[in-house]
């Protein structure tokens, strides 16, 4: 896991600095339209990390895109942001959708990408992107996304059986919105206040339980012996011990879950193209 955290810590200090790395080959591109961010990863021929880089938005709802414009504007945006830095065009692209999403949603994400003139060459589910990162060949994986709780259980590097439940990021901002007595907009920013992180979890560890309740529905009958938590929700401190005591089962998050997904999706694209 050590060598796993190392390489998505490459990936954030990437974005961060907005900076790129040096490459050897061609280059593949992965579109998370995600629904608190939208995060565009790069990897090259030896599955290197690139370049990365994110914004917050509020485009796309569970998999739906609900602002196709402004989801076009942002994508392009990150796009040509990446290629200035990276000093070649962006051309081969893959996307992700979380698990149910109907034919139709999925359509209309592969046009954004498209319109950002990019060549989309396959698209995957979040919590399957998120085992390629992982190097998982056996397990669980739980994503954890703003408005979504994905999960894939996989044997033998193959998805076996996937489901998605509309609770997420969402649904702590909305908690602690009530518990605070504040608008939405000011409970999304004290959730992402890392200094607030142990008080903040008291309040929406109700959310959390569920979503180890809903994991636990789904698994209860398969064969499971660990699980990976991954997903910009589920960062909070404490978060894989609740999972932990609901399932009875080891649960490993990396560094930054965030990230894991959208560097999964660029994986996902080098490896359809290569293979």
């Amino acid at each position: 896991m050590e060598r796993i955290n190392d390489r998505i810590k490459i990936f954030e200090d990437l974005i961060v600095q907005c900076d790129s790395a040096d490459y050897e080959g061609d280059l593949f591109t992965g579109v998370d339209l995600g629904t608190a961010n939208i995060v565009l990863s790069v990897v090259d021929s030896r599955n290197e990390v690139i370049a990365g880089a994110s914004y917050r938005s509020t485009v796309v709802k569970d998999g739906v895109v609900v602002d196709y414009i402004g989801a076009v504007s942002i994508v392009r945006k990150l796009k040509e942001a990446l290629e200035e830095r990276i000093g070649r065009p962006l051309v081969k692209a893959a996307t992700a959708i979380p698990p149910g999403i109907v034919d139709g949603s999925v359509q209309t994400i592969v046009n954004v990408c498209e319109a950002c003139d990019f060549e989309v060459v396959c698209v995957v589910d979040e919590p399957t992107a998120a085992a390629k990162v992982l190097g998982i060949d056996s397990g669980a994986v739980v994503d954890v996304g703003g408005g979504t709780t994905g999960i894939s259980i996989l044997d033998k590097k193959q998805v076996i059986f996937s489901a998605d439940e509309p609770t997420g990021g969402h649904h702590m901002t909305l908690v602690l919105s009530g518990c605070l007595k504040t608008t939405y907009e000011n409970a999304e920013l004290v959730k992402l206040d890392q200094s607030k992180d142990k008080d903040n979890f008291m309040l929406i560890q109700p959310v959390v339980e569920k979503m180890a309740t809903i994991t636990h529905r789904f698994i209860k009958d398969k064969r499971v012996e660990k699980i990976y938590v991954v997903g910009g929700a589920c960062s909070f401190s404490q978060f894989e011990q609740v999972f932990e005591k609901v399932l009875g089962l080891p649960v490993i998050k990396p560094y930054n879950p965030m990230l894991v997904t959208p560097l999964g999706i660029a994986y996902a694209c080098r490896e359809e193209v290569i293979h």
